[in-house]
């Protein structure tokens, strides 16, 4: 696995309010069907649609205390695309942080104040896939397949692709414009609301449920089993593939966009 550091543009500033800023970025070419992967511990990610085939990366370095120099940029390049980490130091007696692709590699963090917030470009039929822990993310009218995972802020997404999204404490807005997905699509939070949206005809095996909230539908549904006002099982259109919503405090609401 080939790894490279990109620095195209570095600026250190201490403004008035005491704050270290460190800005970041990169860009390359990356053909559709390829998957731009973005991955952080403390800080958003932000990403929006871009026309050219060009991905274009931007990471906000800003700390109070912590020496905003201590969190390094990685780019790695592989065969399903390109992911770029925010690595912090890792802790005494710990391995060293490494940026790996998917689920792999490590970024242990202890006693670092420093937020890295990404802004993405992201173009057409390149997938996105963001992974943070501290943080929301935003991917506002792109055109392919998304995945968005945080344990502590809400995730908004809107693209004419299929969508994934889990997180623990922050609510998930969804909004995608196919429905063909394989296998089970899961949207996951704890506490937070779910608003799931998808355009045309909607053919699912769908369960939601919560605990602390309702649950409303615009499609048709047949319910399988008893139904009730925070759990239902059932058949939207056809049936088939698997839509999962699970909270435990919110509302889930399943429209048509």
């Amino acid at each position: 696995m080939r790894k490279q550091f990109w620095f195209a543009a570095a600026l250190l500033l201490l403004p008035a309010s005491g704050h270290a800023q460190d800005t970041w970025s990169w860009a390359k070419a990356v053909s559709a069907g390829r998957t731009i992967e973005i991955k952080g511990v403390n800080g958003a990610i932000d990403a929006s649609f871009t026309d050219g085939g060009e991905v274009r990366v931007t990471a906000r370095k800003h700390a109070r205390r912590s020496d905003v120099e201590s969190v390094t940029l990685e780019v790695v390049e592989h065969a399903d695309g390109v992911t770029i980490c925010a690595v912090y130091p890792a802790p005494n007696g710990r391995q060293p942080n490494e940026c790996r692709p998917g689920e792999g590699g490590r970024n242990s963090v202890r006693n670092n104040d420093v937020n890295v917030d990404f802004t993405v470009a992201v173009p057409r039929g390149v997938r996105l896939v963001g992974r943070t822990v501290n943080g929301g993310i935003e991917a506002t009218d792109l055109q392919s397949d998304i995945e968005a995972y945080t344990v502590n802020g809400s995730v908004e997404l809107s693209t004419t692709g299929l969508t994934r999204a889990h997180t623990v404490n922050g609510s998930l807005d969804v909004s995608m414009g196919r429905a063909d997905w394989q296998d089970e699509l899961e949207l996951q939070t704890v506490n937070g609301g779910i608003n799931f949206a998808v355009a045309g005809e909607l053919n699912a095996e769908v369960s939601a449920s919560t605990v602390n909230g309702d649950i409303e539908t615009d499609f048709p549904l047949t319910v399988r089993g008893r139904f009730g006002p925070r759990r239902l099982t059932g058949t939207v259109g056809s049936g088939g593939r698997e839509l999962v919503l699970s909270t435990v405090n919110g509302d889930i609401a399943i429209q048509k966009r």
